[in-house]
């Protein structure tokens, strides 16, 4: 063997520990780092500061590698040359190694940390510093924590408790205790701790909530809220029990709902988790529910039940599921089919208006469609302004002047109708076609009811006529009419949807428009058609993650139908006679 390095060390009681091992090398590294063969882990050292190498003749050479050299008996140097026999003594930051030769002829080197000053009991550094002046680590921290709790607890405390009687003095230093911003709906109320937190270490109670919030409707009555409501699982009643020892409501406070400082901005929206505890297995509580089980949107929803017109003639509405294929009954005679044909005579007709008018090479959607001015919905098809440029009312003709119908008002067109028996020919039995099909054209032929032994009252209330080319006569009775027209303008009134977001999308890629016959057909898109591009709030593969505040809310508005004592005035909306 070459070398035997014996590692000297103390413990805390001073009791000394020798630790030999031998090494058969002949060259050695030392340094900081530990793959050198003397780990010597001190900071003033290089990761591989110097080498040891034995020469032939039994001398120890030491070299240094790094920036920094070491001490030979005291003296600074970067090499040097020991005879073990005789014996040295090196220095490596705070360690001295001592050269010299063991019993057996080895060369034996003894490592061993020297705490400078430590015989003598005095540290060189300290008297640079401020520590012979200053109480100890140990005390200034138990200051300093005093401190942090007179500041943020004890003033804070003692404010409060005494100006508790007026809420618009605001605590002093109460700030430090916020753990965020206010979001934008409640930003000001920034600097009026007390509004929401009326006692001090309580949650925030309902009634700090509805003091403002006095319009907020409960989500549903408070028993059959009790009776929804899942049994949490045991871990999260633990953590209730908790809660409730610290003041804090629930389950189905304000506050489990909405949190506030996380920010400035919008509140975030319910997650999906506080609708899906009691709607989830909602049938399983409440056997009585008209509703379905609702969990994800991708894969525990109910099909949709718009609210369609069922009966033209009452006007009454009705939910129907879209699994049932339902049919709507709202007073008009309607094809979407041959309005968007590209090449059929609706077509013809907006290329004879052009572009003037506001129509492009053939009809589309918005021709007729035209969204409010928030985008959310459409506005009601009104006819003098969607309709009147191509369906005229036009019945008579006095020299170069043409006559028309005033929509909407039946006891007028009666009364001009009939007027015009006794005079003027009327030109309701050769209605104009557009394209080919008008008078002089390829396919012409007058599509008008037979005049035979009938009125123009009549004629303009048959089949084709001016008036029954779009709505129904009114079946029986004495005076003539029309079944009145019920346009929805909200189909889903449990839910909420809004077309601004998908603008970048063409009507029919949900609106099967182009392909429906009939004005009976129901064209709204079904759950499979949403979910193309909706899935769960938690999905990785949805386009658009969805959760149920989406398109729910939480508290019922007046625009529910359970709020509303006549909810038909809000889902639908009646033709006027202007219209």
């Amino acid at each position: 063997m070459a070398f035997r390095i014996r590692l000297v060390e103390f413990t805390a009681d001073g009791r000394k520990i020798v630790r030999d091992r031998d090494a058969a090398a002949a060259e050695l590294t030392l340094g900081r780092a530990a793959e050198n063969d003397i780990h010597l882990a001190d900071l003033a050292l290089d990761s591989r500061h110097a080498r040891l190498k034995l020469e032939p003749g039994g001398r120890l050479t030491v070299e240094a590698e790094g920036k920094l050299g070491f001490t030979l008996d005291g003296s600074a140097t970067r090499s040097a040359s020991i005879d073990p026999a005789t014996g040295a003594e090196l220095g490596f930051g705070s360690h001295r190694l001592g050269v010299s030769r063991d019993a057996d002829g080895v060369t034996l080197l003894t490592v061993q940390r020297i705490d400078i000053g430590a015989d003598e009991g005095f540290d060189p550094k300290r008297s640079f510093t401020l520590a012979s002046v200053m109480p100890s680590r140990r005390m200034m921290a138990w200051l300093l924590a005093a401190l942090i709790l007179g500041l943020f607890l004890a003033i804070p405390i003692v404010s409060n408790l005494t100006t508790a009687a007026d809420p618009k003095i605001r605590s002093i230093s109460d700030s430090s205790w916020s753990p965020g911003p206010l979001s934008a709906s409640h930003h000001g109320l920034e600097n009026s701790c007390k509004s929401c937190h009326v006692k001090p270490f309580e949650s925030v109670r309902d009634s700090s909530c509805k003091a403002c919030h006095k319009t907020t409707h409960d989500h549903a009555q408070p028993t059959r809220l009790a009776g929804a409501r899942a049994a949490p699982p045991l871990g999260e009643r633990l953590l209730q029990t908790v809660a409730h020892g610290f003041g804090k409501p629930g389950p189905g406070a304000c506050v489990d709902c909405h949190t506030e400082h996380e920010g400035e901005g919008r509140m975030e929206p319910t997650a999906q988790k506080f609708c899906a505890d009691c709607h989830g297995t909602l049938k399983e509580r409440l056997a009585d529910t008209r509703l379905g089980n609702a969990a994800d949107f991708g894969t525990l929803h109910p099909e949709f039940t718009p609210r369609i017109v069922t009966d033209a003639r009452t006007r009454k509405i009705t939910a129907v599921s879209l699994a049932s294929n339902p049919r709507e009954d709202n007073g008009l005679i309607f094809p979407h089919k041959l309005h968007l044909d590209p090449r059929g005579g609706a077509a013809k007709m907006a290329i004879n208006l052009g572009r003037a008018a506001g129509y492009g090479k053939a009809l589309g959607c918005t021709n007729c469609h035209r969204p409010t001015e928030d985008g959310v919905r459409f506005k009601p098809v009104n006819m003098v302004r969607d309709c009147e440029s191509c369906h005229s009312l036009a019945y008579d003709k006095v020299g170069s002047t043409f006559r028309t119908l005033r929509h909407g008002d039946i006891d007028q067109m009666v009364a001009d109708l009939r007027a015009s028996d006794h005079g003027a020919v009327p030109i309701i039995s050769a209605r104009r076609r557009p394209g080919d099909y008008a008078s002089g054209g390829t396919y012409y032929a007058n599509f008008a009811v037979p005049n035979v032994g009938l009125s123009s009252v009549e004629r303009a209330l048959s089949r084709g006529g001016v008036c029954g080319e779009c709505h129904t006569a009114q079946p029986g009775g004495v005076k003539p009419g029309v079944v009145p027209v019920t346009q929805v303008s909200r189909f889903m009134a449990g839910g909420w949807f809004d077309h601004k977001p998908h603008i970048q999308e063409k009507c029919s890629t949900c609106h099967a428009a182009e392909k429906s016959v009939s004005s009976a057909d129901v064209l709204l898109p079904d759950l499979k058609q949403c979910r193309t591009c909706h899935l769960g709030e938690a999905s990785s593969k949805a386009e658009v993650p969805s959760g149920c505040a989406m398109c729910h809310a939480y508290h019922p508005s007046p625009m529910t139908p359970k709020q509303d004592r006549d909810w038909r005035k809000q889902l639908a909306i009646g033709l006027k006679p202007e219209d």
